[in-house]
C-alpha cells in the first residue's frame, strides 16, 4: 500500500463513518505551499472514544492501532497512531481539543480536491498559525519552513487581519514578521 493509498483509505473510512475530520500537518502545508515528502499523514477528528475503534475496524488488518495514546504538546490533544502494516508510513490521529485556535481552525476548515477526492483541510492562515506555534515551542526549523512556504505561495490571498489577530494572541507575531521577511523577492 502506498502512502497516498493509506491516506485515502483513512479518508474513505472517516467519510463512511461520518466522522468530521481535517487533514493537517505536512499534507495540508504541501497543498497550500511547496510540496515535499512526508513520512506520515496527520488528521484532526471530532470524535467520541468509540469512533476510534470503529475507524480501526473499518480500516481492517492493513492498519494497526497503537494502543498507547499520547498528547500533542501545544493543545494537549489526545494523539493516536495508526501503523500501516509493512510500511514505515504512519497515520497520526489527533482528537479535536478545547484549545480556542484548534476549535476555530476546525470550524473554518474547507473542502479541497486532492487525489480525486474532496478532502477537508484547514485554511492557509490556520496552517501558518499552527506551524508558527509549533516552531516557537519546539524550535524546529521544519515548522518555520512550512509556514514560510505557505506565506510565500499564498501571499496577498491571505487574510492578514486574521493572521495578525491570532499571532498576537499566541505571541507569535514577531516570528510571523521574521518569517515573512525571510521570503526572497521574486
Amino acid at each position: 500500500m502506498t502512502n497516498d493509498e493509506a491516506t485515502m483509505a483513512v479518508i474513505d473510512a472517516l467519510e463512511s463513518l461520518a466522522i468530521p475530520y481535517m487533514v493537517v500537518g505536512s499534507l495540508s502545508s504541501n497543498y497550500f505551499g511547496i510540496p515535499r515528502s512526508t513520512r506520515d499523514a496527520d488528521f484532526v477528528l471530532q470524535m467520541r472514544v468509540a469512533s476510534l475503534t470503529d475507524l480501526s475496524t473499518r480500516l481492517g488488518p492493513q492498519f494497526r492501532l497503537d494502543p498507547q495514546m499520547s498528547f500533542e504538546t501545544i493543545t494537549m490533544a489526545t494523539r493516536h497512531v495508526l501503523e500501516v502494516v509493512g510500511s514505515p508510513f504512519k497515520i497520526e490521529i489527533f482528537q479535536l481539543s478545547d484549545d480556542p485556535h484548534d476549535q476555530e481552525r476546525f470550524h473554518r476548515r474547507r473542502p479541497v480536491r486532492i487525489l480525486d477526492r474532496d478532502v477537508w483541510l484547514p485554511t492557509a492562515e490556520n496552517i501558518i498559525l499552527t506551524k508558527l506555534r509549533r516552531a516557537q515551542q519546539s524550535g524546529r526549523s521544519k515548522d518555520r519552513d512550512h509556514a514560510r512556504d505557505v506565506l510565500a505561495v499564498q501571499g496577498d490571498a491571505l487574510d492578514w487581519y486574521y493572521l495578525h489577530a491570532w499571532s498576537d494572541r499566541h505571541g507569535t507575531r514577531g516570528l510571523l514578521e521574521a518569517v515573512k521577511r525571510s521570503i526572497p523577492p521574486l
